[in-house]
């Protein structure tokens, strides 16, 4: 299988099931963006962290595939002609939402309790996990304003919900497992 296919040199791709669409198309835009993030979370599990958190950054990275997979598939490509499910592959659902809530509980309950907002920073491995939560949060309203258009698995959009919580509470995580200061944001007074 060739890298190029020169098919998208007039500035169109291809959904899943053929249609072709602008490379600018908000669905396009939605799941380029959840790719954006899965590279995010590459780089954070690439950091000296346990092996337990490394290997539940792998499974949301097969999950955000299976996103990503769902949201390049539009409506009325996502059953074929004979009532079959075009993506033959497992879909976000709650089983996979409440993974990452459980994961969440575990996390915060051996952290301190927050008493004030949290600045970005203290260490790489932190700020890779803000990096992935803002891009997660992009990719959340990008997919809230695809499913405005067009109807969107709502899995998707509680799944990417609740990932932003998940790598805020990581970042949190990670800043205890590292031994770093947690940076507190205190407004200045004026």
């Amino acid at each position: 299988m060739k890298i190029y296919t020169k098919t998208g040199d007039n500035g169109t791709t291809a959904l899943f099931g053929g249609t072709r669409v602008k490379k600018f198309n908000l669905r396009i835009d939605a799941y380029g963006t959840v790719d954006e993030l899965n590279a995010y979370i590459g780089l954070i599990k690439d950091q000296e962290i346990s092996e337990v958190i490394k290997a539940s950054l792998l499974k949301i990275q097969n999950e955000l595939f299976t996103l990503g997979a769902m949201l390049a598939t539009p409506p009325e490509k996502e059953t074929l002609k004979s009532g079959k499910d075009r993506l033959n592959i497992p879909k976000i659902n709650e089983d996979a939402i409440a993974y990452l809530e459980n994961k969440i509980d575990e996390m915060d309950a051996v952290l301190p309790q927050m008493t004030h907002f949290v600045l970005p920073g203290g260490h790489q491995a932190v700020s890779f996990c803000h990096v992935a939560r803002c891009v997660c949060r992009r990719s959340e309203r990008l997919t809230v304003e695809l499913n405005d258009q067009e109807p969107i698995n709502q899995a998707v959009l509680k799944y990417l919900n609740r990932l932003s919580d998940y790598l805020f509470v990581l970042a949190r995580k990670l800043t205890l497992d590292l031994n770093v200061d947690e940076i507190k944001w205190i407004p200045e007074k004026q």
